[in-house]
């Protein structure tokens, strides 16, 4: 099937899900690990579009978008599939893969990551309180989608699995970082669940990044956002 290639970072919670899939289906891959600070040619090369990781590179040819390859690699390597077979089934997943991305991203903007957990870390007062309600919104919305069942994609790990585990690693992260609670089991008694059978897979908990590299990495974010603001006023 030609070499596979991941163009990716630590902190990318999007790199992490393209990881997963690969590992779910058994396909061997290398990984190039990017700064971010200091785009590499290889990565302008393959994604000169956005510049942006993730990139799947398959036998040469690049595909840009953690949504569009996770789609790729389903198409391409069909054991263990990712998206149901029934249309109406399969459209709803996508549906609601968008939405988990849209709600996490605005406008390419970071401060609306991780279901406005970015922003509730970096406001006060009033407006963290509008941002963790926010949050908690989109949430309640995303745990209906389970409906009973073990993961989002029934008995095994699906394609919107994929798409919302970073809230196992990433969302604590905001949490501890922003001195909130926003997964709460008494609120989210099956989404928590859920972030529990997922977390137990060893190809998933493998693949997630060390939690105290993210709690640095964004407390060292917070500050420097801080510091841009005060030089502001």
């Amino acid at each position: 099937m030609g070499k596979v290639k991941v163009i990716g970072a630590t902190t990318s919670l999007f790199c992490t899900r393209i990881e997963w899939a690969l590992k779910l289906k058994g396909v061997e891959y290398e990984y190039i690990k990017e700064d971010l600070r200091n785009k590499s040619p290889l990565l302008l090369k393959y994604n000169p579009v956005h510049k942006k990781v993730p990139v799947l590179v398959h036998d040469d040819k690049a595909i840009p978008e953690s949504l569009v390859i996770l789609e790729y690699i389903d198409e391409t390597w069909k054991e263990y599939p990712l998206l149901p077979q029934d249309p109406y089934e399969r459209a709803m997943v996508r549906f609601w893969a968008r939405f988990a991305d849209d709600k996490r991203w605005s406008s390419s903007s970071f401060t609306q990551c991780v279901f406005g957990a970015w922003g509730a870390c970096r406001a006060e007062g009033e407006e963290k309180e509008k941002a963790i309600q926010s949050a908690k919104e989109s949430l309640a919305l995303i745990e209906n989608q389970i409906n009973g069942k073990k993961f989002f994609g029934g008995e095994q790990i699906g394609f919107l699995d994929l798409v919302i585990g970073w809230m196992c690693r990433w969302l604590e992260v905001m949490e501890k970082v922003g001195g909130m609670k926003l997964l709460d089991p008494q609120r989210f008694p099956v989404l928590y669940e859920w972030a529990q059978n997922f977390m137990e897979v060893p190809v998933i908990s493998e693949c997630m990044p060390p939690r105290e590299y993210l709690v640095n990495y964004f407390q060292a974010s917070l500050s420097y956002l801080s510091s841009l603001s005060a030089n502001k006023q």
